[in-house]
């Protein structure tokens, strides 16, 4: 059974209006990433996942992204949309975090504007910005969705929440 959904109040989003399957989107927002004090990715040309359910992820151009801080690990995931995605271990000044972001090489049909593009968990994270508000994740460990003041939920991730 699925949730009640939150009616959106102006200017927000309702997580339950994205759909499914999900959509890729470019974003103009100002988008940042901080780790162990580092401003590890910075960019207004990020695309944003949408999907039912599920707080929006962003996917930030590698060109926009210290990416001598990312070292490509052998984890890997598959999704039924995206395709197979490969994961990173984020080092900086000896703190490290491993499958801290991932991202798609080869995307499936609708999904190229992320091609090659880079996606952090924000849980994994100092701080993530959207629009210069702190977002605070996705609750689970498992999604990688950014939730701010202009999305409502509920959203799947928490306990209770995979059989939505």
């Amino acid at each position: 059974m699925y949730p009640q959904r939150i009616e959106p109040g102006p200017g927000q989003e309702s997580v339950w209006d994205y759909p499914r399957p999900p959509r890729a989107e470019a974003t103009g927002k100002p988008i940042q990433v901080f780790f162990n004090g580092l401003l590890i990715a910075e960019t207004r040309c990020a695309v944003r996942v949408l999907e039912t359910s599920h707080p929006p992820v962003y996917y930030i151009p590698p060109e926009d992204i210290k990416m001598e801080h990312l070292e490509l690990n052998t984890h890997t995931t598959l999704c039924e949309w995206k395709g197979q995605a490969a994961y990173y271990t984020l080092i900086v000044g000896g703190k490290q975090a491993e499958n801290a972001a991932w991202s798609y090489a080869s995307p499936t049909q609708g999904f190229e504007a992320i091609q090659g593009y880079v996606a952090f968990y924000p849980h994994l994270m100092d701080a993530c910005f959207v629009g210069g508000e702190q977002v605070q994740p996705q609750a689970g460990g498992f999604y990688g969705g950014w939730v701010t003041s202009d999305i409502v939920g509920p959203f799947k991730g928490g306990p209770g929440t995979w059989g939505w």
